[in-house]
């Protein structure tokens, strides 16, 4: 019987600052870190995430394995247990290669998670030659690519570098600890993947709605705009 969608596991980015990443939540690399935190919560929901810890050696490499013969994307199938397998869903997302869809899914899929997926859509893919590098995807994941235009602005435009990175500035973030940054990120999601405490939320209960008018009432209404026409139009005519 089909009763609807469930949602087993959710993670945000905003959830990131637990870990202590607490600037840049919306580039390539907290995408990925999202993906992970979300695989990780699943599978310790499920009581998998010992059996699959999934790929702790990031770099960017495909992971996938065959067994009876099918094909997994995990690096290794436990015989007693299946790994969880999920499959992406991009919605009205455009599939461009380099997308942050595509840095949640590596996440997730280093998470331990069995999501079928190619390198064609990774950064580093060259659909010219058809090569992958890896490296530049690892780049991405770490946030290379940040600290490049971090460097680059301190040098050719400091305004701008002060202005644009001002929050990385207040939180002592530099452009050669990204990658130190997020590897600690990643380690913190493995300790503790489970959701933070709820926060309390009080509605604000001084906000009254007012009550509808009766159908007798909105028809004293219109008729008192009429009336109020009328005799405006009477007041022109004797002019």
């Amino acid at each position: 019987m089909i009763d609807g969608d469930r949602i087993m596991a959710q993670a945000t980015s905003r959830e990131l600052e637990r870990y202590g990443l607490e600037v840049g939540l919306k580039n390539y690399a907290a995408a990925y870190c999202t993906g992970l935190l979300v695989a990780r919560r699943l599978l310790q929901k499920l009581g998998l995430d010992d059996v699959y810890e999934g790929n702790t050696e990031v770099d960017g490499e495909v992971v996938s394995t065959e067994y009876n013969k099918k094909k997994y994307y995990v690096e290794e199938v436990d015989e007693d247990r299946r790994p969880f397998r999920a499959l992406l869903d991009v919605g009205c997302k455009p599939t461009t290669t380099g997308c942050r869809i595509f840095g949640a899914m590596k996440g997730a899929a280093d998470g331990g998670l069995d999501i079928p997926h190619s390198n064609k859509r990774f950064p580093g893919y060259d659909r010219d030659a058809k090569e992958y590098d890896a490296d530049m995807h690892r780049e991405r994941i770490f946030g290379g690519h940040v600290g490049e235009y971090m460097e680059y602005l301190d040098e050719e435009d400091n305004q701008k570098y002060q202005e644009h990175f001002a929050s990385y500035i207040e939180n002592d973030v530099e452009a050669d600890g990204l990658e130190e940054l997020y590897e600690g990120v990643h380690e913190k999601i493995r300790e503790d993947p489970s959701p933070g405490d709820k926060k309390d939320y009080s509605p604000d209960k001084s906000f009254k709605r007012k009550a509808k008018l009766t159908l007798d009432e909105r028809k004293a209404r219109v008729q008192a705009k009429k009336d109020a026409k009328n005799a405006e139009l009477e007041e022109d005519d004797e002019e």
